[in-house]
């Protein structure tokens, strides 16, 4: 990877068909959506559920998401497992795909020492010879990633980036701080909320969540802060945010998220972990969509 990613990439969700199955036609009309929006993609993390998928459903998404793409948008593939070498061996594989980078969360569910995390990350990065970005998402894993950490992992010549998804800007800063000196890493904000400020502070991308709902919005947070209107991307910032407040009070995302897309007439199914909406639940996200996005 000659260049930095820069810009919006879509947390992209994974549609499932009535049947619970990989919906490949409705993910390529996804992909597509996402490029007309002039956003790349960030496939088989969080919000693509991962953690529900098999690992050819993984290989079979990161393909379709390059294929569709086809050299227009970056996409990056998450390759996370709960080891090191199950972590390795899908990482080859995602990356004969052709994605531009990859992207590991941190090991989850037993809890690891800052050493522990640093040698799990090293062996995956001397591996692959794909860029490979850390994913920091604590209350998920259970796992953070100290920003000491991070510093000393942005040695390795394979190690690009980091995607922070903890939340708050405290991290955010954290880690543009430790790297601060090293221009070839980046920093990749993860909360919906704070794009306008990661970029203001240095953060290079996004992967957004919400991009899923709201690709020109989340984009145009992107387009005016790169054209030097820095008034205007903090204006679509809260534009964003009130969306994203409102929306995640019903759910987590990406169940949310994936509702809210169904309601507009996208088919991407449900998620596949167990999680429904009321009635009453529905007409809140509708009413909540036409507000911000009509």
């Amino acid at each position: 990877m000659s260049e930095p990613i820069t810009g919006v990439l879509t947390a992209i969700v994974t549609p499932f068909t009535q049947q619970g199955e990989l919906n490949t036609a409705q993910l390529r009309q996804q992909v597509q959506r996402q490029i007309k929006a002039g956003n790349g993609v960030f496939c088989g993390g969080t919000n693509g559920e991962f953690f529900v998928l098999s690992e050819q459903e993984k290989i079979a998404i990161a393909e379709i998401c390059v294929a569709e793409s086809a050299g227009r948008k970056p996409v990056v593939g998450h390759i996370g497992e709960i080891s090191t070498r199950d972590t390795i061996r899908l990482g080859k594989q995602v990356a004969q795909t052709g994605v531009n980078a990859v992207s590991a969360v941190t090991p989850w569910f037993v809890p690891l020492t800052q050493q522990e995390l640093a040698r799990h990350y090293l062996a995956v990065a001397d591996a692959l010879t794909v860029p490979l970005y850390l994913y920091n998402i604590p209350a998920r894993t259970g796992n953070t990633l100290a920003p000491e950490t991070v510093r000393q992992l942005a040695e390795h010549p394979n190690i690009v980036g980091i995607k922070d998804s903890a939340g708050s800007y405290d991290s955010l800063s954290g880690f543009l701080h430790a790297t601060q000196d090293l221009p070839a890493f980046s920093v990749l904000n993860g909360p919906d909320s704070l794009i306008h400020r990661g970029f203001v502070e240095g953060c290079k991308a996004c992967v957004s969540g919400l991009a899923n709902v709201a690709p020109t919005q989340i984009n145009a947070i992107w387009e005016t802060f790169r054209n030097g209107d820095i008034a205007a991307s903090h204006h679509a910032q809260e534009a964003v945010t009130g969306l994203r407040t409102d929306l995640y009070k019903i759910a987590f995302s990406p169940a949310v998220v994936k509702e809210a897309l169904v309601l507009m007439g996208h088919d991407v199914g449900a998620s596949r972990y167990g999680v429904s909406f009321t009635p009453d639940q529905q007409q809140q996200i509708r009413q909540i969509v036409n507000q911000y996005l009509h």
